[in-house]
């Protein structure tokens, strides 16, 4: 079937973005204890150490730290579903922030990625550049380390991906209601906006509610819309990234920000409510 004209626009503009590398501090301060990966003293919603490259496939969108192939370090995942009718370049923003920490994001290019398995290939496209001698990815990817998020549709899509075994932590925003947590084996952070009108704060709470086998966390951001995560995430930004390099990076300067009696997000004023499971309150806060 023939492409549209806007459709023809977007993938043009996607395949530019591709070939840029973009200019992200690109000076990495001394590695943090016990994680190999560079200290960011919780600011979790500033750029992270590391340049990034992008590169455009046909099923998948690479966000990476741009000198990967000089780390001695093997850098944890993170896929990402996009909302319905989105595509990577929409969320850019975030997407480049997340790798500007360390992460490798494997964005998946679909437009109605609720099934998660558009998403699912992106870590086994991942795992063919890692065995790969002549790629930059060549025994640079942590496979053991993968987290799954995305936007509405493919907030969905996270959850669902979640089913597969390679998916360690999720944290979906404002997710879609095509998702079943029956799934899950690892945890989850929900997050939800106040003002979304979509996707409304009483739907991302059924699936914390039905998440009570695994260390579960629901968080609504105050005034936060449907559309706050486009573009550079917004308020989510931050919150995702500490989340992310806890579970997979195992950066204990984020474990206080989710767990613990006195945790950051439990007593910060961004956010109109925050709820905690059973299993989610067992972690300690160190």
């Amino acid at each position: 079937m023939p492409r549209s004209p806007a459709r023809r626009l977007l993938l043009a503009f996607a395949t530019f973005l591709s070939a840029v590398a973009l200019a992200l501090p690109a000076t990495a301060p001394p590695a943090s204890a016990g994680t190999g990966f560079p200290p960011v003293d919780g600011a979790w919603s500033s750029p992270g150490p590391y340049a990034v490259a992008v590169k455009v496939e046909a099923v998948t969108t690479f966000y990476y730290p741009r000198d990967i192939g000089q780390s001695a370090l093997r850098h944890p995942v993170i896929i990402w579903g996009n909302g319905s009718f989105a595509f990577p370049v929409v969320y850019r923003d975030l997407l480049i922030h997340w790798a500007s920490h360390g992460f490798v994001v494997a964005a998946s290019n679909s437009t109605q990625a609720d099934t998660g398995l558009s998403m699912r290939a992106g870590i086994d496209r991942l795992a063919r550049l890692d065995g790969d001698a002549g790629s930059p990815f060549h025994g640079r990817i942590d496979l053991a380390h993968v987290g799954a998020s995305g936007h509405s549709q493919g907030a969905a899509g996270a959850i669902n991906a979640a089913a597969d075994p390679r998916v360690d932590a999720i944290a979906p925003i404002q997710p879609g209601p095509l998702a079943t947590t029956s799934g899950l084996h690892g945890p989850a952070l929900f997050l939800a906006g106040q003002r979304d009108s979509i996707v409304w704060p009483a739907l991302v709470r059924a699936f914390y509610d039905s998440a009570g086998r695994v260390p579960a966390v629901y968080a609504e951001l105050k005034g936060a819309d449907h559309f706050t995560t486009v573009g550079d995430g917004g308020g989510f930004r931050g919150v995702t990234t500490a989340w992310f390099r806890f579970h997979l990076m195992g950066d204990e300067q984020a474990r206080g920000e989710f767990f613990g009696p006195s945790c950051a997000v439990c007593t910060g004023s961004a956010w109109s409510d925050v709820r905690r499971n059973a299993e989610a309150l067992q972690i300690p806060a160190s």
